[in-house]
């Protein structure tokens, strides 16, 4: 069988050739399905083929499907990749193995208190506002050592950086600068990359990719 023959498939290809294309090894990246607005029977197709990483937006989602599909598949890991609401962070602790988007300060103590009270670690890539948009999340480039500070003296475990380039421009140059600001402070991940552009990240150090719509075709409401 053609392994490009399915969705998944597919994108593993294109991962692969990326990484090839770039001098990576293949297992250098992560693929994160972004599951969000999906429900439990268009995941299981992906499970049942080996994805095992899977992308959330909220909490109050997740809470309502994966538990069970954990269960039946309980090496799956799961990110949460949408903004994040500090009265929400005990219950992210709990659900998430992976927290994409640390990009303030409240939201470093109330994880913090969190992983405390939860005696559990989970590792956080910090949401860097790379395009200096005011209506997206994330830490301006100029707080980034702050807030880095702030999360090592909280013992919370940081896993990289993350970036959500804007639409309808050219996303190299917003990846070269997150991939540049991860090097300038020691960090290994690099967060950036979605159905469009996950190639384009690869090659300019992602580790880790959110595809959502080439997996899923387009989002139910």
């Amino acid at each position: 069988m053609d392994n490009s023959a399915t969705p998944l498939g597919n994108i593993r290809q294109k991962m692969a050739h990326a990484c090839k294309i770039s001098g990576r090894e293949a297992d250098s990246v992560t693929l994160i399905a972004i599951s969000k607005t999906h429900d439990a029977d268009r995941i299981r197709p992906l499970l049942e083929e080996g994805q095992r990483v899977f992308g959330e937006n909220r909490v109050q989602e997740a809470q309502a499907k994966w538990p069970a599909l954990c269960e039946d598949y309980p090496d799956t890991e799961l990110h949460l990749v949408g903004q994040l609401q500090s009265n929400k962070a005990d219950d992210a602790v709990e659900l998430f193995d992976c927290i994409h988007s640390l990009d303030r300060m409240s939201l470093v103590k109330a994880l913090g208190k969190a992983m405390d009270k939860a005696d559990r670690r989970v590792p956080c890539f910090v949401q860097v506002n790379i395009g200096e948009e005011e209506q997206k999340g994330g830490c301006a480039i100029d707080e980034l050592p702050a807030l880095l500070s702030a999360a090592q003296d909280a013992g919370i475990p940081i896993a990289g950086l993350m970036c959500v380039p804007p639409l309808e421009i050219e996303a190299a140059p917003f990846f070269a600068l997150l991939d540049k600001l991860a090097r300038d402070h020691g960090l290994e991940g690099r967060s950036m990359g979605m159905s469009g552009d996950f190639e384009t990240a690869i090659m300019l150090g992602a580790t880790h990719i959110r595809v959502g719509s080439a997996l899923f075709g387009a989002r139910e409401a």
